[in-house]
C-alpha cells in the first residue's frame, strides 16, 4: 500500500472553548486512532489540502489552486509558527504534472498557511516539519468558485502524477463540514472590509486580535443560538460523508456551489479539500474503503466536525465508524 487518506474538520477554537467533557474524549479518541493509522502507513509525503482564510491568499491574486515548492505557517490562533519542511523538487514536479494534465495551477515559493493547514499537522503528528509535506492551497471561500467537478479532476491529476513515484503519500485534507463563521464576504463588505479582503497580509497584532475576537464571540452567540451565521445541517454533511465513503465523487462533483453555501454555509465549501484528496487517492490506487469515519455536529466549534480515513480496497483494516 503506497497511498493513503484522512480527511478531517479544523477550528481555530479547538481547545480554547469550553465543550462537554465527552465530545472532547470522543475527538481526542478518534485523532488517537488516525495518529495510529498513519503511523502504521508510515508516509514518505504528505500532501496537503488546505484552504486560507484571508491570511495568505488575496483578492489581488486569488487562485482556484496553489502548489507550494516552501511554505511558512503564520501561527494565527495561536497555531505553530514556522516553516514547513516541503520537498522542493517534489513538489515543483508535482506542480509540472498537474499542469501536465491541464490543470493550471499556481505555484508559490513563499506559500504562507494558517491554523486550517496547520492544525492537522500538529494534531497528527506533533509539528509542522516531522514529515516532508507539500502544501496544496485549493480556494474554498473566495467567490468566484471552480466547480465541484474541476476539484475531482485536480485532485485526481495529482494522483496519477504521484501513483509514478516511489513515494507512500499520505492526502491529508483539511476544512469543513457545514459551517459559517464570520469570514467577511466582498459582495456586502464595506470599504475597510474590501482593503482587508484584496491586501490584507501581515496585519498588526491588535488587527489579528480584533479578527481572533470576533470568531470568539461568534462562537459563544451561536452556541446559546443567538448569532446571526447559518446553522449546521447535519443532514448534508452526513450526505456527503456518505458519497465520499462510498467512493461516489462524480455526486459530489455535481454539487452547485450556490446551493452549498445556501444549506451549509459559505465555508462548507472547503469540503472541496476532502474532494480533491480523495480523488487523489481513487486516481492513485483505484477503489477504495474507509478506515475510520466520525461526525459530530459541534456548536462551540461552529462546525460539522467529521472525520473520514481510506485506503485503496484490500489493503484496509477493517472499518470504524462513530456518528
Amino acid at each position: 500500500m503506497s497511498h493513503y487518506a484522512v480527511a478531517m474538520s479544523h477550528t481555530p477554537l479547538l481547545g480554547k472553548v469550553e465543550v462537554a467533557a465527552d465530545v472532547t474524549a470522543e475527538l481526542d479518541a478518534h485523532v488517537e486512532t488516525l495518529r495510529a493509522e498513519i503511523e502504521r502507513f508510515d508516509p514518505t509525503v504528505i500532501v496537503l489540502f488546505a484552504p486560507d482564510h484571508y491570511n495568505g491568499f488575496f483578492y489581488d491574486i486569488m487562485p482556484p489552486f496553489c502548489i507550494g515548492t516552501a511554505a511558512r505557517a503564520i501561527g494565527d490562533f495561536g497555531s505553530a509558527e514556522g516553516d514547513l519542511s516541503v520537498p522542493a523538487e517534489l513538489a515543483q514536479s508535482l506542480a509540472q504534472g498537474v499542469m501536465d494534465a491541464g490543470f493550471d495551477t499556481a505555484i508559490s515559493r513563499g506559500m504562507e498557511v494558517d491554523h486550517g493547514a496547520v492544525q492537522p499537522l500538529e494534531l497528527l503528528f506533533g509539528g509542522l516539519s516531522t514529515r516532508p509535506v507539500v502544501p496544496v492551497f485549493v480556494n474554498g471561500v473566495a467567490v468566484p468558485l471552480t466547480p465541484m467537478e474541476r476539484i475531482r479532476g485536480f485532485g485526481a491529476a495529482v494522483g496519477r502524477h504521484l501513483a509514478t513515484t516511489e513515494e507512500r503519500v499520505l492526502y491529508l485534507a483539511s476544512g469543513g463540514l457545514s459551517h459559517d463563521p464570520p469570514v467577511p464576504q466582498w459582495a456586502d463588505a464595506d470599504d475597510q472590509a474590501r482593503a482587508f479582503l484584496l491586501a490584507g497580509r501581515h496585519p498588526t497584532t491588535q488587527a489579528r486580535a480584533a479578527r481572533e475576537s470576533r470568531v470568539f464571540a461568534t462562537a459563544e452567540a451561536f452556541s446559546q443560538g443567538a448569532a446571526s451565521i447559518r446553522d449546521l445541517n447535519p443532514t448534508w454533511d452526513q450526505a456527503f460523508l456518505e458519497s465520499l465513503a462510498a467512493g461516489d465523487l462524480a455526486t459530489i462533483g455535481g454539487y452547485d456551489p450556490e446551493e452549498m453555501t445556501r444549506v451549509a454555509g459559505h465555508s462548507a465549501h472547503e469540503v472541496r479539500t476532502w474532494l480533491a484528496a480523495f480523488g487523489a487517492l481513487q486516481a492513485a490506487g483505484g477503489d477504495y474503503s474507509v478506515v475510520t469515519r466520525y461526525y459530530r455536529p459541534i456548536r462551540e466549534y461552529i462546525a460539522g466536525f467529521g472525520i473520514l480515513s481510506a485506503a485503496p480496497l484490500g489493503s484496509a483494516p477493517s472499518p470504524r465508524r462513530h456518528g
